[in-house]
């Protein structure tokens, strides 16, 4: 496949051409790749105006992915995020209010959209509260909520895979979401890589009407890097206004660096990558049963993903990632319950043999899974009148019945506990406790 973004970079890094535009560094080196990093040059083409090379580069990754349009985002799938719900806000009915129904596990850029875009947010709740990561919608859940509405939503909005690599049964949510007259949008940030197993498990090839893709979590590609899909069965309004929704939440000075290596990124999937993704998921299915073999409880998930159950070993996620940490490797993610690690076909077999050495055998006594409650709080705001009011940070010790401002929470995993506008409960309180979080952002008083 062919690489017209890099091919041109490379072409004029190589021309000795006397640069009289930005960047400031001129192409000399301070940290050694200033040669490729460009501005919008003519030849260059323009990311929220591509008809030259981006726009060959997008079609390729289109073609890739399956999509009706696929586009780049160098600011990640937050630009994305946004850009997906703006689309599903102005698709809606006409005369609808600007509903949502979201499961409750959002990245924190989802609520930002939301206060932006003036949504009102609809909560799916999972039956059992196991982790701030996870919230499994079940189908009959969606449909009574979908069929307990005045009105269809804008859309629906899932995540999936989620932070501890929990997949959601995007087919069936997707049909019911059609049945209702609405879209599926997904934020698909850690599966860029599921179109390559087979069968594909993509939300594009799932029946789900837009979604985001962070192709630097899982594919050889710049921090930054992410795709914007529109499904082939999603409103027309979708792909026409793609360009334009984009724009509206990115910066007019994308990374060409990060820009090349999403067209790089197409000759690499291309090539053989569908073949070395299997070898790598054997692989690491291979270690996944020597692991249990060994005494550790792994947790089901999205293929790339190692997610240990840190309770079932008699130790904490946080006091698994020091231990490795000591041992030269730093994990994904970690909190009270669980250890996350992230594997690529860019693992070495090195990587393979020091994780499992490290962790070595566990016979220790499990402890308790702790029961984590709900935090579901009156919504006293809209998320746009709490986002944009005055704020303070407290204690959380303090928060008992204040109302939230921004979402406060670490990230990763950028998952609110409670959401702008919410009056903060005794179970949120506990939540951000759990958690490690110390001051939570609140209004005014």
């Amino acid at each position: 496949m062919n690489t017209p973004i890099a091919d041109f970079v490379r072409r004029y890094a190589a021309s000795g051409t006397a640069r009289l535009h930005m960047p400031g560094h001129k192409g000399r080196a301070f940290l050694g790749c200033e040669a490729l990093d460009i501005t919008e040059i003519s030849g260059a083409d323009s990311l929220y105006e591509a008809d030259g090379v981006i726009a060959q580069s997008e079609a390729n990754a289109s073609r890739l992915f399956g999509s009706a349009r696929t586009l780049y985002s160098t600011e990640g799938s937050s630009q994305c995020i946004r850009a997906m719900l703006f689309l599903c806000l102005q698709a809606r009915k006409p005369g609808t209010r600007p509903v949502i129904v979201a499961a409750r596990n959002v990245h924190k850029a989802f609520v930002f959209a939301c206060a932006l875009l003036g949504f009102e947010i609809v909560w799916l709740w999972p039956e059992r509260m196991e982790s701030l990561c996870a919230c499994e919608v079940s189908s009959d859940a969606l449909d009574r909520t979908l069929a307990s509405l005045d009105a269809p939503p804008a859309a629906v909005y899932i995540t999936s895979p989620d932070y501890l690599g929990g997949m959601a049964d995007i087919a069936a949510l997707a049909g019911i979401c059609h049945r209702h007259g609405t879209v599926l949008a997904v934020d698909n940030a850690h599966g860029a890589y599921l179109r390559f197993l087979s069968p594909s498990l993509h939300p594009m090839d799932l029946g789900a009407d837009i979604c985001c893709d962070s192709a630097h979590k899982t594919l050889p590609v710049l921090t930054g890097g992410a795709y914007l899909h529109i499904g082939k069965g999603a409103p027309s309004a979708f792909a026409a206004q793609a360009r334009q929704a984009m724009a509206l939440f990115g910066s007019t000075s994308p990374s060409y660096l990060t820009l090349m290596s999403l067209d790089l990124c197409n000759a690499y999937l291309s090539d053989g990558y569908a073949r070395r993704l299997a070898g790598t998921i054997t692989r690491i299915d291979a270690l996944r049963q020597r692991l249990r073999q060994k005494g550790w409880r792994t947790l089901p998930g999205d293929p790339l993903k190692l997610t240990l159950d840190a309770c079932a070993a008699g130790t904490t996620g946080t006091a698994l990632a020091q231990h490795l940490r000591e041992n030269g490797m730093e994990c994904e993610f970690a909190d009270p319950e669980t250890l996350v690690l992230m594997l690529t076909p860019e693992n070495t077999d090195e990587d393979f043999a020091r994780l499992e050495a490290a962790l070595g055998e566990n016979h220790a006594g499990a402890r308790p899974q702790p029961a984590l409650p709900h935090a579901k709080g009156t919504q006293m705001l809209s998320v746009r009148e709490a986002m944009f009011a005055p704020h303070e940070l407290i204690a959380v010790s303090n928060a008992l019945g204040r109302i939230s401002g921004a979402p406060t929470v670490s990230c990763p995993p950028a998952i609110p506990i409670a959401v702008s506008g919410e009056v903060i409960t005794q179970e949120a309180i506990t939540l951000l406790t759990h958690y490690g979080v110390d001051e939570v952002d609140v209004i005014k008083t």
